[in-house]
């Protein structure tokens, strides 16, 4: 490669769904693995809290990455590698995945020339590097270009979009090597340290707690959550059980499984989430973290399934949940085979929005 801090290189700035990140063609970094890595923290400035010498937004909502390339999978138009770039941490982990940045993958391919628009409306298939998941994205494409005008709205994003729908296919066991249980510890239930959690893995491994088993209502405010030293400790013994349960060993220095307090919901919706991300608390919830929520919710037994206010699916369709979070509500659809032991997923999905924000050069510290 050229010298990149004189030359720079060549990435587009999206905001995906409640998250904003680069989006990167594979062949514009490093094959290397560590000098990838070293090149994409010098990127978004970390480590710095502020990440001041570099683009991220000093936050891990704010400091992430996608590294997009053609698959050579039948069937499959994309690969979707995501990256979570630590802000205070020389750490960039590829242990879970990004649903919020998923939904500018599709229309980035576009831009790029990776995959051509199909008329009004464009359907690309991505596999999800990290997992090994599929998931296929629809999004308008009027003229041969994406959209990103619309009058889709989100909760924690301003405004309206255009919608990115996302339909995902055997998302169970993601965190798994090979795959796994969308309950990975064999139980709907399990207990830790004397609390009943449920642990889930339905795209994004997750650890559901009652927030009432914790002696907190679920509708806490966010600094208020990251305040409580006590809280904090407990969050993250259980994340640090959970991870060894859920088949994903020592994951003191991982960002999975994330930790959501449930509670009953508060305005109208199907169920009240404060996530932990692990350690800072999320200002809404993750996509697949919002998926898997859902999906717990919906099994009898599970945490938070008797706090749940579940509807009725209308003219027979998938059930579409509403999942409460600090700045609004995340729906999301999903549809099980509750007759098996344990439940399979048979598709799950989300509507989000994104939007391009600058295509160029950036260059590194």
């Amino acid at each position: 490669m050229s010298d990149v801090r004189q030359d720079g290189i060549r990435a587009m700035q999206m905001r995906g769904g409640t998250s904003k990140g680069l989006y990167f063609l594979a062949g514009d970094l490093p094959a290397d693995v560590a000098e990838r890595d070293d090149l994409l923290l010098r990127v978004m400035g970390s480590p710095d809290p502020r990440q001041i010498d570099g683009v991220g937004g000093a936050h891990p909502l704010t400091s992430k990455v996608a590294v997009v390339s053609p698959s050579a999978r039948p069937g499959i138009d994309i690969d979707y590698l995501f990256l979570q770039v630590v802000v205070d941490q020389a750490i960039v982990t590829d242990k879970q995945n990004c649903g919020n940045i998923l939904a500018g993958i599709g229309p980035f391919a576009v831009e790029r020339g990776l995959v051509a628009a199909t008329g009004d409306q464009t359907r690309v298939r991505i596999r999800m590097v990290n997992t090994d998941g599929i998931v296929t994205a629809t999004f308008p494409t009027p003229g041969g270009r994406p959209r990103y005008d619309g009058a889709t709205a989100i909760d924690g994003v301003p405004g309206t979009a255009a919608a990115v729908v996302l339909d995902f296919e055997e998302s169970g066991g993601s965190a798994v090597e090979g795959g796994g249980s969308v309950f990975p510890t064999g139980n709907v239930t399990d207990v830790f340290s004397g609390i009943p959690v449920t642990c889930v893995d339905n795209g994004m491994p997750v650890v559901l707690v009652a927030a009432a088993s914790l002696g907190r209502t679920g509708r806490e405010s966010i600094a208020e959550l990251e305040a409580d030293e006590e809280l904090n400790k407990r969050v993250q013994e259980l994340r640090l059980e959970a991870g060894q349960a859920m088949g994903l060993g020592d994951v003191s220095g991982t960002t999975v499984p994330k930790i959501s307090l449930v509670a009953p919901p508060a305005h109208g919706g199907t169920i009240a989430t404060r996530t932990f991300i692990p350690v800072r608390v999320h200002e809404s919830i993750g996509v697949l973290g919002a998926v898997s929520v859902g999906t717990a919710i919906m099994v009898p037994g599970a945490v938070g399934h008797d706090l749940a206010v579940l509807a009725e699916p209308l003219d027979g369709g998938v059930p579409r949940l509403s999942v409460e979070h600090p700045s609004g509500a995340l729906q999301v659809e999903a549809e099980l085979d509750t007759t098996a032991s344990p439940p399979r997923v048979i598709r799950s999905g989300v509507v989000r929005t994104a939007r391009k924000l600058f295509d160029g050069t950036v260059f590194p510290r």
